[in-house]
């Protein structure tokens, strides 16, 4: 209720300065959280699960975008977070595209960004993460989503992903191969079934010889998807997927897609990844259809339009083990995933699941 009286003087302010100064307000949570050893959240046996040998206390995760150089790690499981994923982290750090890069459409409770990876890269990221976790990990699932850096010409991906994979996976519960964002020249060619076959064994070989090396078990591999995928390009990257041992899918990134605009949208024609509820019947459409082309067997994370308890329940009856948060989070504010926690409950004892991972499916 307090988020939702301030929230017009918020937006009154270009959205990118709030972002920062929010970053900045929570940077002193994060300095006192990683000094203290955090306590588990208590256990939930309806709304826990376990997934790739991690331990989920709640289906409801922190999207990447949101901490992009993985600031706040120990920030979002006080919020109620049952996970977060850091980043998009590259290679070389990037400033990212020109501003204004960053757009409330209000009205209809959406966001349209073209931010362009902007982070400080892998080697530094790698570095801050080693202070921040040093002291003890956060008490839910870290996941590091890496992306393709702009100066990497297509036939040099590989290697800039390997390099991002090298610094950063040590320190990564989860690592998730973002090949589907829509404001890197030509990273959703990597989409494409030879070239992400290519990347992910590439990816893969790595992930095991790392995992050798520093006695430590492998990191499952997501693979987060475009929601502007045909049919036949969705079913030849699930088959990537599975015949290259990946864990999971994210689905789905932002669309490029307008036509759930009115035509005449002032910020219709702004270039970039449009998220929020317009994506999410979209975003769900993909869930469901992965979840099937897979038959179950890739666990997906779905992102796209989480607004109410209602949005995430669908989503996961729909095929999703776990749900991710961004533009509702902007939207609705901090108190939003433990709001979430409580209504999915609600649903579940409704429906008569006894837990999440019953209900993940039936829709599909």
């Amino acid at each position: 209720m307090l988020y939702a009286g301030i929230r017009p003087l918020l937006f009154a302010i270009p959205p990118e300065t709030i972002h920062g100064w929010t970053r900045a307000a929570l940077v002193p949570l994060q300095r006192l959280l990683e000094h203290r050893t955090a306590s588990a959240p208590p256990p939930d046996r309806v709304l826990s699960q376990t997934l790739w040998g991690l331990h989920f206390p709640n289906p409801l995760g922190l999207a990447a975008g949101f901490d992009k150089n993985g600031e706040l790690p120990h920030v979002w499981p006080a919020l109620g977070f049952g996970f977060a994923e850091l980043g998009t982290v590259t290679a070389q750090a990037q400033p990212g595209n020109p501003p204004p890069r960053l757009f409330r459409l209000t009205e209809h409770q959406a966001l349209i960004n073209r931010l362009g990876f902007n982070n400080r890269g892998a080697a530094a990221v790698a570095r801050d993460l080693r202070t921040r976790l040093g002291h003890h990990r956060p008490p839910v699932p870290l996941g590091i989503n890496i992306g393709k850096s702009r100066a990497a010409s297509l036939e040099a991906a590989i290697d800039d992903y390997r390099a991002s994979f090298a610094a950063l996976v040590a320190y990564a519960d989860y690592v998730a191969i973002n090949v589907s964002s829509p404001n890197t020249p030509g990273l959703r060619d990597l989409q494409a079934e030879a070239q992400l076959a290519q990347l992910l064994e590439a990816l893969q070989a790595d992930n095991q010889r790392l995992a050798a090396g520093e006695g430590r078990a492998v990191r499952p591999l997501l693979v987060k998807v475009a929601p502007d995928l045909d049919d036949d390009a969705l079913r030849a990257i699930v088959s990537v997927a599975l015949g290259t041992g990946c864990a999971g899918l994210i689905a789905t990134n932002t669309t490029i897609d307008r036509s759930m605009l009115p035509p005449h949208h002032p910020l219709a024609r702004e270039a970039g990844g449009l998220s929020g509820v317009p994506l999410r019947a979209r975003a769900t459409a993909v869930i469901r259809r992965a979840y099937a082309l897979s038959g179950g067997q890739l666990p997906v994370i779905g992102v796209g339009g989480i607004f109410s308890a209602a949005d995430a329940y669908e989503k996961i009856r729909a095929g999703a083990s776990l749900v991710q948060l961004y533009t509702g989070f902007v939207y609705e504010g901090p108190g939003l995933p433990r709001r979430l926690c409580r209504d999915v409950r609600a649903l579940l004892a409704r429906d008569g699941y006894a837990t999440v991972a019953a209900a993940v499916g039936t829709a599909a």
